[in-house]
């Protein structure tokens, strides 16, 4: 069974009701992994506290993606890599796909700079 990760773009389109059976498998399964700046990109949002509580106590239940300071540095030795190919992205960007290489899962996106990145680096898309 295959880890998922996904991205902030994916869950707002998930969230608005639009069906997506990969992701609910996944999460029946325990298989959704949670990069911490997609929760954090998520609570960003202008949300009341009922909606608050509601997302904070999903976010809980989700795989939690290590993020101790070795992931970082492949984080900025993603961004290098990328950069030399004359792709920049930025830092959460690459903490999301570094994140999806970290557990050799697919990440679930509607941003097309993943498809940018997944013709330089290996990583599979959903």
């Amino acid at each position: 069974m295959n880890v998922i990760i996904v991205d902030t773009s994916a869950w707002i389109s998930y969230f608005k009701n639009t069906l997506n059976d990969d992701l609910d498998l996944a999460l029946k399964e325990s298989r959704v992994y949670l990069p911490p700046l997609v929760a954090a990109e998520l609570l960003s949002s202008n949300l009341n506290s009922l909606k608050r509580t509601s997302l904070m106590d999903f976010l809980l239940e989700l795989q939690l993606c290590t993020c101790n300071l070795e992931h970082w540095m492949r984080v900025g030795e993603l961004r290098a890599e990328l950069s030399k190919q004359g792709l920049h992205i930025s830092t959460p960007d690459a903490h999301i796909a570094q994140c999806t290489i970290d557990v050799s899962g697919y990440l679930l996106t509607e941003d097309k700079i993943f498809n940018k990145i997944a013709n330089i680096k290996t990583i599979k898309l959903l």
